[in-house]
């Protein structure tokens, strides 16, 4: 079975469980068609065995009939018709016979009897008539002579009726016997098939799903950037190459991410060295160690003097941005409440805010969270550094905290220029500043919220920039349960 590609495990667990359905099925039709042939042939048996008793009973009568006609009339007619009778009568114990042993004495009694009620009208039609034929008065003790024997007759034939309704009703209850013992058996089967199609389904489910859902496990941790762990998965032929693919993806992606980061140190190391240059040239100029400068020459060294501290910090903005992807990846979680992390952050930019008066205001409280305290608090600490930033003179900036549900949601307003509708989803990629501008001139590179994404992803939660007709409004929730 290890063997088998994912569609071929998927096709042969089905004809398994349809061949245990069909089984059951098949099992309980033949079961069914044997119960019907039986009761189809317990009618038929019914049919004949009733049909030779009624014969037997209707003959008996006829029998006594012609007897005692024969016995008052001496007609010879009458005494054919008393022998047809017998024969027609015997066809019928026949059939009686041949249903069972249980028949044969009575039959033979009867057939004895009717023997003997003959006997008596052949001895009385002889002692009944001379040489010229002519009747005489003995046939009336010949009918009284008689009479036991059609008594017997008439109570043979009772009893082989009695013994064909007892013969019927014990076949009725075999019959409603087994076909409960076939329900029973179909029920015993059906459900036995469905049990064995539930495992088999479970089996088959454990098999196919065990993969994919490590498949699913490995490309979550591929997407989050946790490369260390090998990726191994078993099953099917076709899911473990698929694994074997992930794992190689893996490597490449751990390859790439080394490469990026070793770029980023070389490029970050070969560009300090010129930059100090920069600026020791630049400091010479403008401290006229080579000689007096020129009002335009002082402007043109200003000019480089600020280009290269700007260039200095891009690439220190560019080293912290990568260091928070790599530190994203491990949390040291602890219990944090939220409220006071947030007014630790405003504290700590108070001055920032009071040079350009803006006030900040806190509402609402939120239960303790599970969090890596320095990840939220620079996560935070960025986001109120741009809302302060963005603010205009005298502006206010509200902090709402909440819980919805399993999650706490804290909305964070300013009254800014806001961000454009269609830059809401841009606005927390690297390096992207919105094109609406407050007026006042903003440091920035656009760093700083990509830090909030990549922090508060890290704790499988959710920032976002919303709508608002005023200012900026930006949305973060923390699982809290």
């Amino acid at each position: 079975m290890l063997r088998l590609s994912f569609r071929s495990t998927l096709l042969v667990s089905f004809l398994l469980i349809a061949g245990a359905l069909a089984a059951a099925a098949v099992t309980g039709w033949l079961g069914l068609e044997a119960t019907a042939r039986a009761i189809q042939d317990g009618k038929r048996e019914a049919l004949a065995l009733s049909a030779a008793a009624r014969r037997i009973g209707e003959r008996t009568v006829d029998l006594e009939r012609s007897a005692r006609q024969y016995l008052v009339l001496g007609d010879q007619t009458l005494a054919t018709r008393f022998a047809g009778t017998v024969e027609d009568a015997r066809a019928a114990l026949a059939v009686l016979e041949s249903a069972g042993t249980d028949f044969s004495a009575p039959s033979a009694d009867w057939r004895a009897t009717a023997e003997r009620i003959g006997a008596r009208l052949e001895a009385a039609h002889a002692a009944a008539h001379d040489d010229v034929g002519t009747p005489t008065t003995p046939t009336v003790l010949a009918a009284d002579e008689a009479d036991g024997d059609f008594a017997r007759l008439a109570a043979l034939s009772a009893t082989l009726a009695t013994l064909v309704e007892d013969r019927l009703a014990r076949r009725d209850r075999a019959v409603m016997d087994a076909l409960d013992r076939e329900r029973h058996t179909v029920a015993v089967q059906v459900l036995g098939a469905l049990l064995l199609a539930a495992a088999l389904a479970a089996l088959g489910g454990w098999w196919l799903l065990r993969p994919l859902g490590r498949i699913e496990h490995a490309i979550a941790a591929l997407g989050e950037g946790r490369l260390a762990q090998a990726i191994q998965i078993t099953g099917p032929a076709d899911l473990r190459q698929l694994g074997e693919r992930l794992d190689w993806l893996r490597l490449r992606l751990a390859e790439l991410e080394a490469n990026r980061n070793r770029v980023l140190r070389h490029v970050s190391h070969e560009l300090k060295t010129p930059l100090a240059s920069l600026h020791e040239g630049v400091a010479l100029l403008a401290d006229g160690v080579l000689g007096r400068l020129t009002p335009e020459q002082r402007e043109v060294a200003g000019i480089l003097e600020h280009s290269a501290r700007t260039l200095q910090e891009r690439i220190e903005q560019l080293l912290q941005y990568n260091a928070s992807q790599f530190d994203a990846r491990t949390l040291d979680l602890q219990p944090t409440a939220l409220l006071p992390l947030l007014r630790e952050v405003a504290a700590e930019l108070r001055l920032q805010a009071r040079a350009r008066g803006v006030g900040i205001d806190f509402a609402g409280a939120a239960p303790i969270v599970s969090a890596d305290i320095a990840k939220l608090r620079t996560a935070f600490s960025n986001l109120l550094a741009n809302a302060v930033a963005f603010s205009p003179a005298d502006g206010r900036i509200e902090i709402e905290i909440g819980v919805d549900g399993e999650r706490v949601v804290i909305d964070c307003r300013d009254q800014g220029p806001g961000i454009e509708p269609a830059e809401l989803e841009r606005i927390f990629e690297p390096f992207f500043q919105g094109s609406r501008s407050s007026g006042a001139p903003v440091k920035g590179s656009g760093i700083g919220l990509a830090i909030v994404h990549e922090f508060i992803s890290a704790h499988h939660g959710t920032v976002r920039a919303l709508p608002s007709a005023h200012g900026a409004h930006f949305r973060i929730e923390l699982p809290h349960a």
